[in-house]
C-alpha cells in the first residue's frame, strides 16, 4: 500500500513539473535563440544548423555507448537519459514548432519574427547530425571488422608459409663463412 502511495505521489509531482516546464521552457528557449540571432537570417541559419547538428550528432554517439556489454542496466538507462538530455535544444525547438499550447505559440511567434531561418535550419542540421553520427558508427564498425579480417588473414598466411615441423630451413643454421682474403 505504501509503495502505491509513493508511486502516485511521484506521478503527481512529475505531472506538475511537466506542466510548469511546458509553460516556461518554450518561451525561455525562443528568447535565448532570438537574442543570439538578433533578427538576422544568416545568423538564424548558422545557429540553427549548429544546434541541430551538434545536439543530434552527440546524443546519437552517447546513446550508442549504451550497447557496450560491460555496462549494467542502470548505467545503460543513465547513458540513454544523458543522450536525451543532450538533445534538449532540438527537443525544445521541436516543441515550439509542433506544440499546441500558448507557450509554444508564443515561442513560435518569437522565432519567426526574431530568429528567421532558425527552425528549418535546425531541422536540416539535426538530420545531417544523425546521418553523420550513423556514418561515423558504420565506418568505425567496418574499420574494426577489416582490422580483424586482416589479422586473421595474416595469421593464416603465416601458418601456410611456415616450414613443416621438424625441419630447420633457417639461414642461420646453413650459413657458410665468407672466404677470408
Amino acid at each position: 500500500m505504501r509503495r502505491i502511495v509513493v508511486v502516485l505521489a511521484l506521478v503527481v509531482v512529475a505531472l506538475i513539473v511537466y506542466s510548469v516546464l511546458a509553460a516556461a521552457l518554450p518561451r525561455w528557449w525562443s528568447r535565448r535563440v532570438a537574442d543570439q540571432v538578433d533578427g538576422r537570417m544568416t545568423a538564424g541559419v548558422f545557429w540553427g544548423l549548429f544546434y541541430g547538428f551538434v545536439f543530434s550528432f552527440l546524443p546519437v554517439l552517447v546513446a550508442w555507448q549504451a550497447r557496450r556489454p560491460f555496462l549494467k542496466w542502470p548505467w545503460k538507462i543513465t547513458v540513454v537519459v544523458l543522450a536525451l538530455v543532450l538533445a534538449a535544444p532540438n527537443w525544445l525547438t521541436l516543441s515550439i514548432s509542433l506544440g499546441q499550447n500558448s507557450a509554444s505559440d508564443a515561442g513560435w511567434i518569437k522565432l519567426v519574427n526574431d530568429a528567421p531561418g532558425f527552425q528549418w535550419s535546425s531541422l536540416f542540421g539535426g538530420v545531417a547530425g544523425v546521418a553523420a553520427a550513423l556514418a561515423l558508427l558504420v565506418l568505425t564498425f567496418e574499420s574494426r571488422r577489416r582490422k580483424k579480417q586482416v589479422s586473421r588473414l595474416r595469421s593464416e598466411l603465416a601458418e601456410r608459409d611456415a616450414p613443416p615441423a621438424g625441419t630447420a630451413e633457417s639461414n642461420e643454421l646453413h650459413r657458410e663463412d665468407p672466404p677470408h682474403a
